[in-house]
C-alpha cells in the first residue's frame, strides 16, 4: 500500500476518517486536501458565536490543525482544493494558488459537505444578505451585526438555522422576522412540536410570516427591503436558511453514481460504485434505520460516525458506518425541541406502514420537586406490527429524552417493548413514568 488514503474536505467525517486510519494503522500516509482554512470545526456553533455566548470563533475548533500534523501525522494541507477524480487510474488533481498536480491514492474519501442553497432571489448580493453555512459566513454576520448596527432582520426559512438565528439575532436587540414558504416551521418536527415553538418565538416577539414566499431583496447597495407575495417589508440585515444541497458535483464528473436523494450512494460502508472510492458526511446517503431506504441527513454525528468508520475500514477492519433516523435537536430561547425517526404520515404510507400516533403532555419531574415542567410528546408507530416509527418533543425541560426513542428505533422495537423499558427514576430527573413511557403506554393502547 505505498499510495496513500487520500481525503477531500477537512471538517467532520473527513477528519474523523484520518484519526481513526492513523490510530489503527500508524504506518498509512493519510493526505488530506481541504480547499479553505478552517479544519475540524463545529458548525452547530456558529449561531451562539454570532449571539456572544461563544466569545472567539477559534472556540469552534475541535482540533487544530496543528495537532493533526504534530500530533497524529496527518498530512493536512489547507487552501488545496480537488477539482479533478481519476478513478480508473486512482488519482485526483488538486489545484492551489501556486500549481495543480496529481496526486494518486490507495483510499479515496470525498466529504465535500454540502452548501447553504441559494434561491434565485433578486438582490443576493447586496450587503447585508448572507447564509450561514461556513466559519468565514458567521464572522460576516458578527461583524455586520457589530459595525452596520442593524435594528431588524429578516430570516427566510424557519428551519434549524432560521429558529437559532432568530433567538441570536433577538438576543442583539434586532427585531426579528422569520418567513416561512410552508404554513409550519420545523416541517421535521411534526405540528404540535412546530405550533409550540412558533408561539414561543412570538412571545419573544419574533414576527412570524407563515405561508409565505420569499420573492427577492432591494436596496441599493446595502439590503433594505424583503419582497414576498404579500408586499414589501423594511429590514437592515437578510439571513436566507432555506436548507442545503450536497457538494456531489466533483464525484458526478468522475461517474460516481448518485442515490435517489441526489447525495453520492454509498453501501454499508460507505463504499461508492468504485470499491476504493468512498463518501461520507453531508455528500453522501445513509440508510434510514426506519425504512430502509437512502437517505440524506446532514447532521453532524452521521458524518463523524461514517468517517469513524470508514477509517477503520481503510485501516483494514471493514466497519459498517451506521444508519440514520434523522435525530435531531433543536433550541428556540427557553424551549428545546426534538425529532427522530419518520413523523409524517404520507413519508410512512410511502414506507409501508400504516401509521398511528398519540400526543401527551407530561411532566418532567413529580409534581412535589422544583425544576420540571410539561413535556409534549408525539410518538408514532405502524398499526400492524406495533413497530415504533417515529417521535417528536417540545418543552422547557427534558427533550434530551428523543435519545431513549432513537434507541429504540435502532433496536426495532415494538410500542409495547419501549412501554417496558427499565428507564432510571428519581425525583430530581423523571417522575415514575418518564414522559417516554406514558407517551408508549398511550400509544399502546390505542393500539
Amino acid at each position: 500500500m505505498d499510495d496513500p488514503f487520500v481525503i477531500i474536505g477537512g471538517d467532520a467525517a473527513g477528519m474523523s476518517a484520518a484519526s481513526k486510519a492513523k490510530r489503527e494503522a500508524p504506518d498509512l500516509d493519510v493526505v488530506v486536501f481541504e480547499q479553505g482554512e478552517w479544519v475540524s470545526y463545529a458548525a452547530c456553533g456558529m449561531p451562539y458565536y454570532v449571539k456572544g455566548e461563544v466569545d472567539e470563533l477559534d472556540d469552534l475548533v475541535a482540533v487544530e490543525p496543528e495537532t493533526f500534523r504534530d500530533k497524529r501525522d496527518v498530512d493536512l494541507r489547507t487552501g488545496h482544493e480537488v477539482v479533478g477524480i481519476d478513478p480508473t487510474a486512482q488519482t485526483v488533481t488538486v489545484s492551489t494558488d501556486e500549481e495543480t498536480f496529481v496526486q494518486p491514492y490507495h483510499s479515496l474519501l470525498i466529504g465535500t459537505g454540502a452548501r447553504a442553497i441559494e434561491p434565485p432571489f433578486d438582490g443576493l448580493d447586496l450587503d447585508g444578505v448572507f447564509t450561514l453555512r461556513s466559519m468565514d459566513e458567521a464572522a460576516a454576520i458578527q461583524r455586520y451585526v457589530s459595525d452596520a448596527k442593524p435594528a431588524s432582520a429578516a430570516i427566510v426559512g424557519g428551519g434549524y438555522v432560521g429558529v437559532e438565528m432568530a433567538e441570536a439575532l433577538t438576543e442583539r436587540g434586532l427585531d426579528v422576522s422569520i418567513y416561512e414558504m410552508l404554513p409550519r416551521t420545523l416541517q421535521p418536527f411534526g405540528e404540535e412540536t412546530a405550533r409550540t415553538v412558533e408561539d414561543h418565538l412570538r412571545e419573544h416577539g419574533v414576527d412570524l410570516h407563515l405561508d409565505t414566499a420569499v420573492e427577492g431583496f432591494i436596496g441599493e447597495e446595502t439590503v433594505a427591503g424583503i419582497e414576498h407575495d404579500g408586499g414589501v417589508d423594511d429590514t437592515d440585515l437578510v439571513i436566507v436558511g432555506v436548507g442545503v444541497a450536497p457538494n456531489v458535483e466533483l464525484a458526478e464528473q468522475a461517474g460516481i453514481e448518485l442515490g435517489p436523494t441526489g447525495a453520492i450512494a454509498t453501501d454499508e460502508y460507505g463504499r461508492t460504485n468504485y470499491a476504493d472510492v468512498y463518501a461520507a458526511g453531508d455528500c453522501a446517503e445513509a440508510t434510514n434505520v426506519v425504512t430502509g431506504d437512502p437517505d440524506h441527513v446532514p447532521l453532524a454525528l452521521t458524518a463523524n460516525r461514517a468517517g469513524r468508520a470508514i477509517g477503520t475500514t481503510v485501516a483494514g477492519d471493514p466497519t459498517e458506518t451506521g444508519g440514520t433516523a434523522g435525530t435531531a435537536i433543536v433550541k428556540a430561547f427557553d424551549l428545546g425541541a426534538a425529532r427522530t425517526g419518520v413523523l409524517n404520515e404520507e413519508q410512512a404510507r410511502e414506507a409501508g406502514f400504516d401509521p398511528v400516533a398519540v400526543t401527551i403532555d407530561a411532566p418532567t419531574r413529580p409534581h412535589y420537586y422544583p425544576g420540571g415542567s410539561e413535556l409534549t410528546v408525539t410518538l408514532v408507530a405502524d398499526r400492524g406490527t406495533s413497530q415504533v416509527l417515529g417521535a417528536s418533543m417540545v418543552g422547557g425541560d427534558g427533550v434530551k429524552r428523543i435519545d431513549t426513542v432513537a434507541t429504540a428505533l435502532g433496536s426495532g422495537l415494538t410500542v409495547t417493548e419501549l412501554q417496558n423499558l427499565d428507564l432510571a427514576y428519581a425525583p430530581p430527573f423523571s417522575p415514575v413514568w418518564d414522559p417516554v413511557l406514558t407517551a408508549a403506554k398511550v400509544l399502546a393502547g390505542k393500539l
